[in-house]
């Protein structure tokens, strides 16, 4: 279950870099700045929560 968890929020925080990039081209700054910030508080949950359950 551990794994899945992990797998999950690896793909959540890729397709929020996506919506970042999206977000940078249109020129919509606060969704670009916004969804990095939300990709990396993932990230950080993934490696220091999940990796090890």
């Amino acid at each position: 279950m551990g794994r899945l968890l992990a797998t999950g929020a690896a793909a959540v925080a890729a397709l929020l870099m996506g919506v970042g990039l999206i977000g940078m081209t249109v020129g919509d700054f606060r969704l670009a700045g916004f969804s990095f910030l939300s990709a990396s508080l993932v990230i950080y949950i993934r490696e220091t929560r999940l990796i090890d359950a």
